[in-house]
């Protein structure tokens, strides 16, 4: 048995309503970095200098050794940029990715960012890779963590995000119960709830495309114009699809030593004056926004099919093709992750089965279906999914007429071609069956053969559709 474990699905094409405060168009979410002083130096017991996101496109890390330029580029961002930035923006609600070992270096920031009143999330211990890290080394990092946080803030974090994390990071700070939300995460423009070990964490997704730190990579951002210009048309259009009916999130990730600087300030700036030349803008907080979330769009507590065991899988969707149990159990064996938790994703799973299998073996599925109308319908012997099919299109209440031109049909199409004829009802009228069936009876029995097995495929999507909706 293969389980795929990545969602690639999500909410999909119908995503829940946000609903965010006074009917806004969209939630405005901007995060401040606080890595300074948290960042990879061997004056902080780390192997290497740091050489990552500063001024120097490409630097190196230099074992043993400090390095001054680097240094003082961190240095620039608690000095200077930290103030600069806290001067624009003191009076919205900012959400800052606090490295708690640089917290506990900044004294006087803490003071300012809690007098605006930012909320102030765990960025972790130290800014450093985690990817290494084996699963008992960076738990304990993530309770110390907390532990400073809490010390040098007064109060312990909300919100979490590593950043430069490993595959366990969400799970392990899921793991503590401490957090309202997690942020590592890019994958959707809304929150969104995951499980472990049976404990539900709201994930609050975070940005690398809006973000300063494009400004300190290759091909990134090569001025402020470039930034503000990006900001610009991704709020244009979120702000758009909000119009529409379907509110989204805007992240904006932001770091002291690179936004702090003049030139790109001030495309900061002008940016947010946009925003706020809009009705029904909500700036907020991610905590703000992951406790509404969690108000508005609770976790559900359901039966995964990709949770499912065997057993509770074909019992669940043995029926879906018409007698045919052994598509299920196929069905099983395959890659099922959670994106395949959806009506579209069983009925991909399913009808992979079904195409793989050999002509006899669709042969019997086709046999497996009844007439329409037939002596089954009249014995009351169908299965329910056949029994509610027909009678949506008024087959169980034909006058005689109709019953007996029907009959007719069924036999000389069956005696052509060694199966009964097959249409999705639900997609049609009784009328648009009968001209089908007169249609269809003249094809050559290989046409006919490719036709019903679509037919027969598109009666299993609709049956998922309904039981999952359900």
């Amino acid at each position: 048995m293969t389980r795929y474990p990545r969602d690639m699905t999500g909410y999909g094409k119908t995503p829940p309503a946000a609903n965010w405060p006074n009917g806004a168009k969209i939630a405005v979410q901007i995060v401040l970095n606080y890595e300074e002083g948290g960042e990879n130096n061997v004056l902080h017991g780390d192997a290497a200098s740091e050489a990552f996101l500063s001024e120097i496109t490409g630097a190196q890390p230099w074992p043993d050794q400090r390095h001054w330029n680097m240094e003082s580029i961190y240095e620039y961002g608690s000095r200077a940029g930290f103030w600069r930035v806290h001067r624009m923006l003191g009076d919205l609600p900012v959400t800052v990715y606090g490295v708690a070992t640089a917290l506990a270096r900044a004294p006087e920031q803490v003071a300012a960012m809690k007098a605006s009143g930012w909320e102030i999330a765990s960025h972790g211990l130290k800014w450093i890779e985690h990817k290494d890290m084996s699963e008992d080394e960076e738990r304990a990092q993530i309770a110390d963590a907390i532990r400073l946080h809490t010390e040098a803030v007064g109060e312990s974090p909300r919100g979490w995000y590593t950043g430069r994390c490993s595959n366990n990071t969400i799970r392990l700070a899921a793991e503590t119960g401490q957090f309202a939300y997690v942020a590592d995460s890019y994958a959707d423009d809304l929150p969104y709830w995951m499980k472990f070990d049976g404990q539900d964490q709201l994930i609050v997704p975070y940005t690398m495309d809006c973000n300063d730190m494009r400004f300190a990579i290759q091909a990134g951002f090569t001025n402020g114009e470039q930034f503000e210009s990006y900001l610009k048309d991704s709020f244009d259009f979120l702000y758009a699809e909000g119009c529409a009916g379907q509110p989204k999130m805007l992240s904006i990730g932001l770091h002291c030593r690179l936004i702090g600087r003049p030139g790109r300030a001030a495309a900061l700036m002008r940016a947010i004056e946009h925003f706020k030349s809009h009705e029904g803008v909500w700036f907020a907080s991610r905590l703000d926004i992951a406790e509404h979330w969690a108000k508005e769009n609770p976790p559900m507590s359901q039966t995964r099919p990709s949770e499912m065991d065997r057993d509770t899988f074909v019992t669940e969707f043995g029926g879906i093709f018409e007698h045919s149990p052994w598509i299920a159990d196929g069905a099983y064996d395959l890659e099922l992750g959670p994106t395949h938790d959806t009506a579209q994703g069983v009925h991909q799973m399913l009808a992979r089965v079904f195409r793989a299998a050999s002509e006899e073996q669709r042969l019997g599925v086709l046999t497996a279906h009844p007439d329409l109308a037939g002596k089954l319908a009249e014995a009351k012997r169908l299965t329910a999914e056949s029994t509610a099919e027909q009678a949506s299109v008024g087959l169980d209440s034909l006058t005689d007429d109709e019953r007996s031109k029907l009959t007719a049909m069924n036999d000389a199409y069956t005696s052509k071609f060694g199966f009964p004829f097959i249409i999705a009802v639900r997609d049609n009228t009784k009328a648009s069956i009968m001209e089908a069936f007169q249609r269809r009876i003249d094809s050559d029995r290989a046409t006919e053969f490719s036709e019903a097995c679509k037919q027969v495929e598109r009666i299993a999507e609709l049956r998922l559709i309904e039981k999952f909706s359900a």
